[in-house]
């Protein structure tokens, strides 16, 4: 099974996630978390720019070809909102696997409940940690509660 993990880069989320379902048969994919890669390979491959708003169309562009990939390529998409930042791209890509018919696992706190309800409307499970991710899928792989 494949399983795409978007959103929130900031914490070790989707290393947890990992962790706890390792020996299940499940091969993980994600963005690219790296800022400085993610950003800038736009102007890395293609040229520089002198304005920020083309430097970073020309990065967004080449995220969207492997996010898009990535996502069409998926089993489930696991997205996570987290704390400190707003992502905007996390929700893009909440709509965009949900548009696409797959299974759409979101994780947040309690406190981005209200904020979140169109996206946890259109997800198939809402979580809060990332063990509850990984039961969900030793639960889909193997058909039993862990």
């Amino acid at each position: 099974m494949k399983v795409y993990l978007s959103g929130e880069i900031h914490t070790d989320w989707r290393e947890g996630i990992m962790t706890a379902s390792e020996g299940l048969d499940v091969e993980f994919s994600g963005p690219v978390t790296d800022h400085a890669t993610s950003d800038d390979a736009g102007v890395m491959i293609l040229g520089s720019e002198e304005k920020k708003f083309w430097h970073d169309h020309k990065g967004a562009k080449l995220n969207a070809i492997r996010t898009r990939n990535a996502i069409e390529a998926a089993d489930v998409v696991v997205v996570r909102f987290g704390e400190k930042y707003k992502q905007w791209n996390a929700a893009f890509d909440a709509g965009y696997a949900a548009a696409k018919g797959k299974a759409l696992v979101i994780m947040h706190g309690e406190d981005h409940q209200h904020a979140l309800k169109e996206v946890d409307a259109a997800a198939l499970a809402v979580v809060e940690t990332p063990q509850q991710v990984a039961k969900i899928l030793h639960y889909i792989v193997h058909g039993e509660v862990k």
